[in-house]
């Protein structure tokens, strides 16, 4: 999809703050209110806009332990990956999971309260999906960079 300068302003102010009054978008972009509406409405409905969400510090959440897993299934039929990516979508603590190249077969973010609980997660869960042959962990020492927002 092709965006003017408006939309693109525009989608950056909801990704920094998608709580903003078309009011007040509106004031910013220069704009009338309904314009601003019938904007939204727009991107909302062609998929540009898929949902609108409360991030949550980690911290208040008492989730301060991030680690990144890597997955090796021991085969790679479309069996295997089906039911893999069924599986590791039902587990609460994984944030993301990527297919991905090279070594391994997925990367995982996997959000916990601390290092046991990351163990009773790898123990429990994660190595109970059958198809998995291997798996290595990273572990977040500190978080550089985290957004959310997409440059248009």
């Amino acid at each position: 999809m092709n965006f003017d300068s408006i939309d693109k302003n525009l989608l950056k102010l909801l990704q920094d703050n998608s709580k903003r009054t078309n009011k007040e978008i509106s004031n910013i972009l220069n704009l009338s209110v309904t314009a601003v509406y019938e904007r939204i409405r727009k991107l909302e409905k062609e998929g540009v806009i898929s949902k609108y969400v409360a991030l949550i510090e980690k911290q208040k959440a008492d989730k301060n332990f991030v680690a990144f897993c890597h997955v090796k299934l021991v085969q790679h039929t479309q069996d295997y990956i089906t039911k893999f990516e069924k599986e590791v979508a039902n587990l609460a603590e994984v944030m993301e999971c990527h297919h991905i190249s090279g070594d391994y077969d997925y990367l995982l973010k996997v959000i916990v309260s601390d290092m046991e609980a990351f163990r009773e997660f790898m123990v429990n869960k994660l190595t109970s999906i059958n198809h998995i042959g291997s798996t290595h962990s990273m572990f977040v020492i500190n978080e550089v960079k985290h957004t959310t927002a997409i440059t248009i």
